[in-house]
């Protein structure tokens, strides 16, 4: 008698938790309408009133998210998978983003492909002025001691294509695509993305040099940023300390001091 008293005890004990549980998540839900409801999401300048419906729905996944931050993930594609609603880009700009929602095909081209005489493990390509900015930042760079090289520059598609499949082959499809992008996905085919290394050390142990450190804390001066940084769901990549983007003084030096990706800044400032 006393065996099956306990046993309806803990059944009772359950259930109460499972019902608190429930009770907790509808509040949650109610919640996060209600501040949909009461906060006047068009005062944003980035809000698109087409995406409302998707606002509302990320709230409610997302509830202790903040209202700036659903709107910007929602915008830059993040409430749908990666690879999915994707748009191309066909025409050339500093500031533009190529990432897991937008691509380019076979017939893109970036503007003013110059030849990295200098600084560079071997002959590659960058956009003109990404190209100056690159050389300046590993000339001071050396003048005080540290050696900044390119390894991998301005890619085709046809090459992305090819290193991206053997990627999957060797590690399959879900773990390559948190660490290289799909053909025509890619930063580098718009001549305006470096991997960087120090000459020594492999471009996976780039963070542990005195190279990198010295990036981190001057990269931005020259127009740069980094890339993919740690701890971010927002790019759809692991942190790869070696990747730097150019996308001029102005927008690397508010990158760096908002501590934000570079699709946050776009869709905030540039595709509103």
């Amino acid at each position: 008698m006393k065996k099956y008293l306990a046993i309806t005890l803990s059944l009772i004990i359950i259930l109460s938790i499972l019902c608190l549980i429930k009770k907790d998540k509808k509040e949650t839900i109610k919640e996060a309408k209600k501040v949909l409801e009461t906060t006047p999401l068009s005062s944003y300048s980035f809000y698109k009133e087409e995406n409302l419906d998707r606002y509302k729905s990320y709230k409610i996944k997302f509830p202790t998210l903040k209202n700036k931050d659903i709107i910007l993930r929602v915008n830059i594609g993040l409430d749908h998978g990666f690879y999915t609603e994707t748009k191309e880009i066909t025409e050339f700009n500093i500031l533009m983003l190529i990432n897991k929602y937008n691509y380019v095909t076979n017939t893109f081209i970036p503007n003013d492909l110059v030849l990295v005489e200098s600084f560079s493990k071997e002959d590659m390509f960058l956009n003109r002025e990404c190209k100056d900015a690159f050389i300046k930042m590993a000339h001071d760079a050396e003048a005080l001691g540290y050696n900044i090289r390119a390894i991998s520059t301005y890619r085709t598609i046809d090459y992305q294509e090819n290193l991206y499949n053997n990627y999957v082959k060797n590690d399959g499809l879900e773990k390559a695509d948190t660490y290289s992008a799909r053909p025509g996905y890619s930063e580098h085919h718009t001549g305006l993305a470096i991997d960087i290394d120090n000459k020594v050390l492999s471009f996976n142990n780039f963070e542990n040099t005195k190279e990198f450190n010295w990036m981190m804390d001057n990269a931005y001066k020259y127009g740069f940023i980094l890339r993919y940084p740690k701890d971010s769901s927002i790019t759809g990549y692991i942190y790869e300390p070696w990747h730097y983007r150019y996308v001029g003084l102005e927008v690397a030096n508010y990158i760096h001091e908002h501590n934000i990706t570079f699709e946050e800044y776009y869709y905030e400032f540039i595709d509103k």
